[in-house]
């Protein structure tokens, strides 16, 4: 069972993503107000806490947001799950598209010490069925 930690949303590409109480998800769109969201199938992107961990251990003071990551989870081995696996809270759905992703050139995170875990072990999901997540909320893996 796993736990969304935090919800960050950016409403401009190449800025930080902001922690936010609650999100409101839109099916063919994704997070409603954030600069990445579109009709495409990298809707809202996820990351485990237990992988923001991996490099704190490297020595960065890192807050959830800090991979550009919509939702922090705690709990879900989100790099392990194949694609079309379903995450829901039972009311939204979420179904894992793509698993990792190309790094950008001028990565701060891998600038400042060699290496960025969102290339590995971030996913990304559409929205299947619409809805509100809240900070705190619990996301589970679907059968």
């Amino acid at each position: 069972m796993g736990k969304i930690i935090s919800l960050n949303i950016s409403r401009e590409k190449g800025v930080n993503k902001e922690p936010v109480e609650s999100i409101e998800l839109q099916v063919d769109h994704g997070m409603v107000g954030d600069a990445h969201a579109g009709d495409w199938h990298r809707q809202v992107s996820l990351l485990a806490e237990e992988s923001i961990d991996f490099m704190r251990a490297k020595g960065l003071e890192l807050e959830p947001g800090a991979f550009a990551e919509n939702i922090t989870t705690e709990g879900l081995e989100l790099a392990k799950l194949p694609l079309g696996t379903r995450l829901g809270n039972g009311q939204v759905v979420l179904e894992v598209t793509q698993i990792g992703k190309k790094c950008h050139h001028g990565c701060a995170i891998f600038k400042q010490v060699g290496d960025c875990i969102m290339p590995r072990e971030g996913i990304f999901t559409k929205v299947i069925v619409p809805g509100t997540l809240r900070r705190g909320d619990s996301l589970d893996i679907l059968p």
